[in-house]
């Protein structure tokens, strides 16, 4: 086959550079002196490293169908997400482990989930029981988490890329997480309200980061003393950060990436599955949660939110309205950043995947085209 190639512009150096693809893969990216008037900007397929369904699908029960699974991943597809970690939350430990073991079957049995499910994420069942930590997760599920759990998933995973969300005040923690960690997972904190010795002992056991910094927190907190001031003062701590203006505000948002710094920061939809479907009533893990017109996902009656109906590339454009910045300064956050976290092959390299995507600008504004390996070309706008 004929090598198929086009000239691009690198985002990061502003250089035109020549892809090169065969056979599906890319062959070379080199830099070349051609004219760059009218040239798109190259950019890699978004990563998500916490989602729990999508487009109508919940990964929260125990028969969903190869074809509604793949319907889930053409949508996260649609929305330029070329790699997800499927993402499960609490419940009782054999029955995580038992959904754990059908998604395994069904990537297994499927070449489009085994591009797109790049590993799994379980937040829980080892997070803090306490109200408003422990968020839309049933409380009475969580249980401190041991060297046996972490050794019984290890049987199951393999090699998988595997991402453990726990909190760290569980006396038992410190040991877990260290063994975690020698089997090969990665051990973010989460849904916790861990002194600041308890985040240090932690981070010295093998964490590396934090979930969905800003939520899994109650509504109200110490003004003075609080989880979100303690995460952000250990500079040892990544954080992953949902850029829907609705979990973290856009001044904190801002706030956060001065503290953070770019190197130690990802971006998450935590979709479910309303997320790339509309508002309206849905399941999550045996509850119903309502979708508003707003995008908030709440439990009837409650305050607290229940994930989000966020879908990448949206977040992509809300985190560049909130950081008043041009969609591919912030696009690593939701590509790069997350992939390399989880240490996953990057994108854009020989011998990857030929999955890239495309930012065209013109006069009329500019629109994303979203160009994975036997998928039709997909193109999206992109409104400010």
């Amino acid at each position: 086959m004929n090598p198929a190639v086009r000239d691009v512009i690198d985002p990061r150096t502003g250089q035109t550079v020549r892809l090169t693809m065969a056979d599906g893969r890319i062959r070379s990216l080199e830099t070349v002196s051609v004219a760059k008037a009218g040239l798109p900007l190259l950019l890699p397929p978004l990563v998500d490293i916490q989602i729990n369904g999508y487009a109508g699908v919940d990964f929260q029960r125990d028969d969903c169908a190869l074809a509604e699974l793949e319907r889930a991943a053409t949508g996260l597809a649609e929305a330029a997400c070329g790699r997800f970690f499927l993402t499960l939350i609490t419940n009782r430990w054999e029955k995580m482990l038992a959904r754990l073991r059908h998604y395994r079957t069904l990537r297994a049995a499927s070449p489009v989930l085994q591009r797109r499910i790049a590993g799994w994420h379980l937040e829980g069942p080892f997070m803090s029981p306490k109200p408003g930590f422990h968020g839309a997760h049933s409380p009475e599920c969580m249980e401190p988490p041991s060297t046996a759990h972490m050794l019984e998933l290890k049987e199951l995973v393999g090699d998988d890329p595997t991402l453990l969300t726990m909190a760290p005040e569980w006396p038992e923690a410190p040991a877990a997480i260290n063994v975690a960690r020698t089997l090969g997972f990665r051990v973010w904190l989460g849904h916790t309200d861990a002194t600041a010795e308890q985040l240090a002992d932690a981070v010295c056991a093998g964490a590396e980061g934090f979930t969905h910094l800003g939520n899994g927190c109650p509504g109200e907190l110490h003004r003075h003393d609080n989880i979100i001031f303690r995460v952000l003062d250990e500079p040892r701590l990544r954080a992953s950060l949902i850029p829907d203006r609705i979990h973290v505000s856009p001044v904190l948002f801002r706030l956060m990436h001065q503290i953070l710094g770019p190197g130690r920061i990802c971006y998450t939809t935590d979709a479910m599955a309303a997320a790339g479907a509309g508002p309206g009533t849905y399941d999550l893990a045996g509850m119903r949660v309502e979708v508003g017109a707003d995008g908030v996902v709440r439990q009837p009656g409650k305050s607290n939110y229940a994930g989000s109906s966020l879908a990448p590339l949206e977040g992509v454009r809300r985190a560049a309205a909130m950081l008043r910045e041009r969609p591919e300064r912030v696009w690593d956050y939701f590509s790069t950043a997350p992939a390399g976290f989880m240490g996953l092959p990057p994108a854009l390299a020989a011998g990857a995947p030929a999955d890239y995507c495309l930012l065209h600008e013109t006069a009329a504004g500019m629109r994303i085209e979203i160009h994975f390996v036997g998928e039709p070309v997909r193109e999206a706008g992109w409104s400010t």
